[in-house]
């Protein structure tokens, strides 16, 4: 999300700790970047996507930057340019507006990852192409992907894709075609979702597709990231938040097998699913389910039905030991009204119809900005409300604290106590 920032920095000093990114070594990588975007040059989405990239680090918010802002915030630093990112925004790998100017943001990993941190770029500035082709970025409501049967078919859709990717000839057409028939059978259960799942294999599948395609020197280096991706996403006990980012890239594969021209696509809103089935001449039943049943046999339903009743075993563990947490007074509500999230899509689990758990997360919303750093927090699956523990809860003016999180408030908002439980609320004129 692009946040625009009116704070003008009294002073770029940074608290001194020790990094891995030096200047020396951040040029290195602004270079690599640079030239990866350069070597496509625009061949596959009309444009190139190298523009000014901000990496930051997450505890001391340290920028580095490629190239200095039009206000003069960043300092130029032995090649660089080098500020500090301020508390109250949120970090997240998209783009952001600082000091005038749009970067790509990359929150660089604890631990040195040229691989990581140079996905990471292009997926962020893949995001900044998308948002500078109109697209609006917004939170997906796909929390169907965590309903048992939800998770069966896409688990059935994913390894049929992945046959479809390795195979040729007939044997890839019969694969895409059971891939389409898993698809359909979701869609048809659950097809008032299916407008936020385009817009999520689009916005997020298509980032992971492009930093994986323009990151990797060969066909065998591609599929070997792509299926790396593919088993992280599947062992993950939630999909609501995750599932998009690998959907969408496996199917524009397959399109990008078949010569697509990708420059046609609308990167906000686009059916990846349908396109496909176009491209590859793809004929379906009228009625998915008719026949997906037959067909799950030849994907070792059997796994994926073991698979998911051991899911169902650790997500009542989780509620057994975690409900006490967020139900048991004093809890803090919050009312979400336009939240920007950044966290782990590792880092999540489902609590069943009590929502998802966060176990860290750092959440930008109306009322100010909340940290996460332990002890978790409970969203709820249609996204309108989470809540924290009130324990070891303290206050001091608008900054306040509890057993693992603390709450920076904005000024025209107030937590209020009501019935041995917090809520925050906007202030009454």
């Amino acid at each position: 999300m692009i946040f625009n920032i009116f704070i003008i920095l009294v002073s770029c000093k940074v608290k001194t700790s020790e990094t891995y990114l030096t200047p020396g070594k951040a040029t290195g990588y602004f270079k690599s970047i640079e030239e990866i975007c350069n070597r496509d040059s625009g061949k596959l989405w009309g444009k190139n996507l190298y523009a000014p990239v901000m990496f930051v680090e997450r505890v001391t918010r340290r920028i580095t930057a490629s190239q200095p802002d039009n206000e003069g915030l960043l300092k130029s630093k032995d090649g660089v340019y080098t500020g500090v990112f301020p508390k109250e925004l949120i970090l997240s790998n998209a783009p952001v507006i600082f000091g005038g100017t749009q970067y790509a943001m990359v929150p660089i990993p604890p631990e040195e990852d040229e691989y990581r941190i140079k996905t990471r770029a292009i997926h962020s500035l893949f995001h900044r192409f998308q948002q500078n082709k109109g697209v609006i970025v917004s939170s997906f409501n796909v929390n169907n992907m965590d309903e048992k049967e939800a998770r069966l078919w896409i688990k059935l859709e994913w390894k049929a894709l992945r046959k479809a990717i390795n195979s040729k000839g007939e044997e890839q057409q019969l694969a895409i075609r059971d891939a389409l028939i898993f698809r359909g059978s979701n869609r048809e259960l659950y097809h008032k979702y299916a407008d936020d799942e385009n817009r999520f294999e689009s916005y997020e599948g298509l980032a992971t597709f492009t930093y994986t395609l323009l990151n990797t020197n060969s066909p065998e280096e591609f599929k070997m990231r792509l299926f790396e991706n593919l088993d992280r996403i599947y062992s993950m006990q939630s999909y609501a938040r995750s599932y998009g980012i690998i959907h969408g890239a496996l199917y524009a594969t397959l399109l990008y097998e078949k010569g697509y021209d990708f420059k046609n696509i609308n990167p906000g809103n686009f059916d990846l699913g349908n396109a496909v089935k176009e491209v590859y001449n793809i004929n379906l039943p009228v009625i998915c389910r008719d026949v997906a049943g037959s067909l799950a046999v030849n994907y070792d339903i059997e796994t994926i039905n073991k698979e998911e009743a051991q899911r169902d075993s650790d997500i009542k563990e989780n509620i057994n030991s975690q409900i006490s947490k967020f139900t048991d007074k004093p809890v803090v509500f919050l009312e979400l009204e336009s939240p920007s999230f950044d966290f782990e899509p590792e880092d999540i689990h489902s609590l069943d119809t009590l929502g998802i758990l966060y176990n860290s997360i750092r959440v930008s919303d109306n009322w100010g900005k909340l940290t996460v750093d332990k002890g978790g927090c409970l969203i709820s699956n249609n996204l309108k409300f989470m809540r924290i523990t009130a324990k070891s809860f303290k206050a001091d003016k608008n900054h306040l604290s509890g057993e693992g999180w603390h709450l920076i408030l904005n000024n025209d908002w107030e937590l209020i106590p009501v019935n041995q439980n917090y809520f925050v609320r906007k202030l009454m004129p």
